[in-house]
Formats: structure tokens, sequence, C-alpha cells
């Protein structure tokens, strides 16, 4: 009988820089700079640090940097990927010109980037419980990767790691619903 180890994901309170917000529900504001997260593999951790951001494949939206707002959702990436083996990187994003993609068919859920047919968005923004994402959670899709700066590499830490200290009634902070692990700055590897 093999025991499963048991991760948890805690984000960290953090200042944000001056000008840097965060997104709420609300569709992001064209030309501002946003945090972010990216959830991927150690193993393309390693590489995105090295390379910087690529775009993907085409997906839901084209191609472009796939990111959520919402650490919970980063986190599940890659499906069928073990905790043990997801790293998330918080990202500070300058959105450039946005669009929001709120349903299936949208006209421009394809070609937002394209002039050919009409105004080239940077960002592609599907809010939340719009029916785009199986998960109901608001995914972006940045187009030039060079619009986003790596922040921290965070991964999850084993149960046995966490302990009560600075948890709930902690001098009023408040956390977000995962745990998290800050590692190391983008400069240093996020692989094992």
């Amino acid at each position: 009988m093999s025991h499963q180890q048991s991760y948890s994901w805690e984000e960290d309170d953090f200042q944000l820089p001056p000008g840097v917000k965060k997104i709420g529900h609300e569709k992001p504001n064209c030309g501002r700079t946003y945090v972010m997260y990216h959830g991927t593999t150690r193993t393309i951790a390693t590489a995105i640090q090295r390379n910087g951001f690529k775009q993907s494949a085409d997906r839901m939206l084209v191609c472009g940097v796939y990111l959520s707002c919402d650490l919970n959702k980063a986190r599940a990436y890659p499906f069928n990927t073990p905790d043990s083996e997801r790293v998330v990187f918080r990202v500070e994003v300058n959105v450039g010109n946005v669009i929001a993609i709120n349903h299936q068919r949208h006209p421009r859920q394809k070609n937002w980037h394209d002039r050919r047919y009409g105004e080239v968005f940077d960002t592609a923004w599907c809010p939340p419980d719009c029916g785009m994402t199986r998960s109901g959670m608001e995914e972006d899709c940045v187009w030039d990767p060079n619009r986003i700066k790596i922040v921290k590499c965070i991964a999850p830490i084993t149960s046995s790691e966490g302990s009560s200290e600075g948890s709930e009634g902690s001098g009023g902070a408040e956390r977000k619903s995962v745990r998290v692990r800050n590692q190391a700055p983008p400069s240093t590897s996020c692989g094992k």
C-alpha cells in the first residue's frame, strides 16, 4: 500500500509595485499592468526562465500565453500532472488593448489579434462564468510574451511542511484559500 503525498498552496501577502493592479471579476483596463498567474510543469518552468514565455499552439483563443488572475485556476495546470511536478509563475502583465470574449463562438474569438478583422487587441479576456472555460474561472490570453514579466516562481508545499503560523487571524492580513510557497526569484531554477 503506497502513501500519496498531500500538497497545499498558499499565496504570501505581497506588496504590489506602483502602477500594478490585481484583477477582480471585471475586465482589465487597457494599458494597465496586472498580477496574473501561469501554471506549468517544473521542467517547462526552467525553460521559460531560460528562454522566456512562448505562444502556445492554437487553442480556445488562438495562439498566445494563457494566464489567469486566479491562482486556483493556474495551480491546476497542466492537467493530469501531479502537484509535486507543478509550479506557478506570478507575473506582471501589461495587458495593452483588451477585448472581452464573453461567449462561445464570439465573432472575434479566433481573430482578435488579426487586423484583417478590425481592431487589433493585445489580450483576450474571458470573464468568469461566461461559458468559455469548463472551470467557469476567468482566463486571459496575451498575444505578445514580451508583455509578461516573471515576478516569482511558486510551488506547492507538502502538508507536513505547512504550519499553522501566520494563518487565520494573524495581524488582520487576508490570505487566499490556497497555500503557496514562494520559491526563488526568476534568475534561479524552478526545477528540481
